[in-house]
């Protein structure tokens, strides 16, 4: 954006034949009022403003990790008042209308709380913000409601940084609000993001100041790690806020934010068990198996990770349940409409999680823990088959899906019978008497439907009963309706095709040459016989015979 700003100037100086001397020589130049004959003038001095304070945003980010940019931010800032402060003076000409006047003012008194913000002179940033919210409130009264929108999306991006500074000022109240905001928003955005997260961190960093210890299961754990109290103490806000939330979108949101959170404070506790490793040992030996605090303390965290992660997957799962459900009544196309096999994941996760939860160092012995994620897994194990069983009947496996719906049975009622004094732990699941009404409807619909489907006689066979794995080619002579010929997997000849057998190549024998005569060579055989050692000594010396 600062790049847009500087190329937008450079055009309009060339427009407006108003150039600062030449490429020699600098001369500066000032808008005045005497030559505010186009608007394009006031343009100037806005992308001058405008270039400021996107250069101190651009430096904000990098005062992160080299913190003496903060100061050239700050000097950026004070020129972007400066710019502001002299928009607002040349639009107090009678050429200028009065809603352009009341713009600059705003624009005005938002930039010097921004660097009051910076200076962290709360009052008057507070003041400067109040009068730029009142400004763009009366401008969102006094016109049309397109163009109210913009001026009240002004007053929403204000209004953080009114209620921060009335916390530091005093107004307690003022943290309540900024955290509904955060948690319902995901986060302000801009200057004010970063120091509300700080603030927040701060404030549970007092309060964690206060918590020495926590209690679980009848065990008292002391905290010591700053990071986990800071977490412990802002559990209970964020589970809150996810009963609170308004969709499904802002509910996962929120649950990626508290596992997050959960797995640093876990990491933090890890790094404190590696060094003491040897004293959890000498502990372990002298409690009697018993395992220390700090080992207690980090199941503590990890239950309530998979606790969490146990309610998402199940947030998940009842809006995909209700997606199923609107999807039978209207039937419609369009997009992928939601499954019963994803369903069945979900509950697949949520058992790995139950059986990680039972593997839990320190819980070993603890019987009633054991019962409690035992009926646990009964409950979400009756689920798990509902949707099984529902697949099956989509593909008119009537048989297994009857099975399944018996054993959907057989969990609901180990539940019942079991639940006894763990009513109480039971209460955030789903309830299984609703779950045995609903598996009693379908097995009579079943039953109906597999006794209608079996006396059909127009029902017509599957396309993998016709064809038998046969290809188009092979299957001229019958005739079936096959919804793979039109897809990209359609089977229309064996490729590459298969071996034939075919003739082989004949063989020849000679059989004439056990009746052929040969000529006599004998007295040949005989000349070489006379020619022994003499004939060869001849030979050698060049006699011829």
């Amino acid at each position: 954006f600062r790049g847009y700003c500087s190329r937008r100037l450079r055009r309009l100086r060339k427009t407006l034949n108003f150039k600062m001397g030449n490429r020699h020589k600098f001369t500066g130049k000032k808008v005045t009022e005497e030559i505010l004959s186009d608007n394009r003038y006031l343009l100037l001095i806005l992308m001058d403003a405008e270039r400021a304070w996107s250069y101190a945003m651009q430096l904000k980010q990098e005062a992160n990790t080299e913190p003496r940019k903060r100061f050239h931010l700050l000097s950026r800032l004070r020129k972007a008042v400066k710019h502001a402060e002299e928009l607002e003076r040349l639009c107090e000409s009678n050429r200028v209308d009065a809603k352009t006047k009341l713009e600059a003012q705003a624009y005005m008194a938002y930039l010097t709380g921004m660097l009051r913000f910076e200076h962290q002179e709360w009052k008057a940033a507070m003041e400067a913000f109040n009068k730029c919210k009142t400004i763009y409130e009366k401008l969102a009264n006094a016109f049309t409601e397109e163009q109210a929108v913009l001026y009240n999306q002004r007053v929403e991006e204000i209004s953080p940084n009114i209620r921060y500074c009335a916390y530091n000022i005093g107004d307690h109240s003022a943290m309540n609000e900024l955290m509904q905001m955060r948690l319902r928003s995901g986060g302000t955005e801009g200057l004010l993001a970063e120091k509300l997260e700080a603030l927040i961190t701060q404030t549970r960093a007092k309060q964690a100041a206060t918590m020495s210890e926590v209690e679980w299961r009848g065990r008292t754990v002391p905290v010591k790690i700053d990071k986990v109290r800071i977490f412990l103490l802002g559990l209970a806000d964020n589970e809150a806020a996810i009963a609170q939330a308004e969709n499904e979108e802002t509910k996962e949101r929120l649950f990626e934010s508290l596992l997050s959170e959960c797995r640093d404070a876990i990491q933090a506790v890890r790094e404190e068990l590696k060094p003491d490793q040897k004293q959890r040992e000498h502990s372990l030996e002298n409690d009697s198996g018993k395992v220390s605090n700090i080992q207690y303390l980090h199941s503590y965290l990890t239950y309530i990770k998979l606790s969490t992660a146990i309610k998402r997957n199940e947030s998940m799962a009842k809006s995909l349940q209700k997606a199923l459900l609107q999807q039978q009544r209207s039937d419609e196309d369009g997009k992928r409409s939601p499954r019963p096999q994803d369903l069945i994941r979900l509950y697949d996760i949520i058992l790995q999680n139950l059986v990680e939860l039972t593997q839990l160092p320190g819980l070993e012995e603890d019987k009633n823990f054991q019962k409690e994620i035992g009926l646990k897994t009964l409950v979400y194990k009756a689920y798990r088959c509902f949707f099984i069983a529902q697949s099956y009947v989509l593909v008119k496996k009537w048989s297994e899906a009857l099975v399944l719906y018996e054993r959907v049975l057989k969990y609901a009622r180990e539940v019942q019978s079991g639940a006894g004094a763990h009513r109480n732990s039971l209460k955030e699941l789903p309830d299984v008497q609703d779950l045995i009404t609903q598996v009693n409807a379908e097995k009579y619909s079943l039953q109906a439907a597999a006794i209608l489907d079996a006396n059909d006689p127009h029902e017509t066979e599957s396309p993998s009963q016709v064809k038998d794995g046969k290809p188009l080619s092979e299957r001229f002579e019958t005739f079936c309706l096959d919804p793979s010929l039109v897809s990209k997997q359609v089977s229309l000849v064996h490729f590459p095709p298969g071996f034939q057998p075919i003739p082989c190549k004949p063989l020849f024998f000679d059989l004439a040459l056990n009746h052929v005569a040969f000529p006599p060579l004998e007295d040949k055989v005989e000349q070489k016989a006379k020619s022994g050692l003499t004939g060869y000594i001849k030979g050698i010396f060049g006699f011829k015979s």
